[in-house]
């Protein structure tokens, strides 16, 4: 496997995987993660696809920006990918990164071949109440300064807390959650939160058209899992659960979620394959 770091493009940090000849595969986090927080699923990824994970605004290594607006999130990373020149890409979403990916099929239809929803609430009537710890984080009058004094620990203990299996937190994905600023991610979860208001996700992937998986942890305690089933109205969607998992499949079930993905766009290759005379 070939990795190569590229430069921030348009204000949103790069990481390359596989042959750049390959085909396309973008994932994007959710809310205060990072790029990073795929790597577990990246090397059998990339045996197949141009794997790029890029790094939201104000998250990871990209810098903050002046709006986190979904929209405006989705508009970024087309700007990203026309500069590459990529087209039909397929754009995987962990959590809020699966509304991104969703507002980038929107705004840029010929941008995007197929999306991958993993652990996307649909709406937010499907929201559960957080962990604890999660509600201290974020909540005033205690959040700010408790974020300003996080402990590493006490960051993986905010990673793990909605993961239902034992999940390994390496140093450099506490850093790279270090970088995101108590504002930013109170903003990002506001206009994530805005987003599907307006419109649930099922509801703006109908209009779409584009092929989409759904990947949802049976146990998800952020969201109530039986939620997904709302993407069964989508057209051309097929939805999978993960047995004995949470919020994080990318890191609880890394293994399985890829093989999901890759299982998906084999076949979405396949069916753009025109039949031979």
């Amino acid at each position: 496997m070939t990795e190569y770091d590229a430069e921030p493009a348009h204000g949103l940090h790069v990481v390359h995987d596989g042959p750049r000849q390959g085909a396309p595969l973008l994932l994007i986090h959710g809310s205060g993660a990072s790029g990073g927080f795929w790597s577990r699923m990246v090397p059998a990824l990339a045996e197949h696809h141009h794997v790029l994970r890029i790094d939201l605004p104000g998250c990871g290594q990209s810098p903050p920006a002046a709006s986190y607006d979904v929209s405006v999130q989705a508009s970024r990373v087309a700007e990203l990918l026309d500069g590459l020149g990529l087209r039909s890409v397929t754009v995987a979403g962990h959590s809020s990164g699966g509304y991104v990916a969703t507002a980038l099929a929107e705004r840029r239809p010929d941008l995007v071949g197929s999306i991958a929803l993993i652990s996307c609430g649909p709406s937010v009537d499907a929201l559960l109440p957080q962990p604890l710890l999660l509600r201290a984080l974020l909540g005033p009058p205690l959040g700010p300064l408790l974020w300003s004094r996080r402990s590493d620990a006490m960051i993986r203990k905010g990673i793990r807390a909605t993961a239902v299996r034992p999940v390994d937190v390496p140093d450099d994905m506490v850093a790279e959650a270090r970088g995101t600023a108590y504002r930013t991610f109170r903003t990002v979860l506001r206009r994530n939160k805005e987003y599907i208001a307006e419109r649930s996700v099922p509801e703006r992937l109908a209009a779409l058209g584009v092929p989409v998986l759904v990947v949802f942890g049976a146990a998800d305690p952020r969201w109530e899992p039986l939620s997904a089933h709302r993407y069964d109205a989508v057209p051309n969607a097929r939805v999978e659960w993960l047995s004995g998992v949470g919020h994080m499949p990318v890191l609880e079930a890394p293994e399985a979620t890829g093989e999901l993905l890759l299982d998906f766009t084999a076949a979405e290759r396949r069916h753009a394959v025109p039949d031979e005379a």
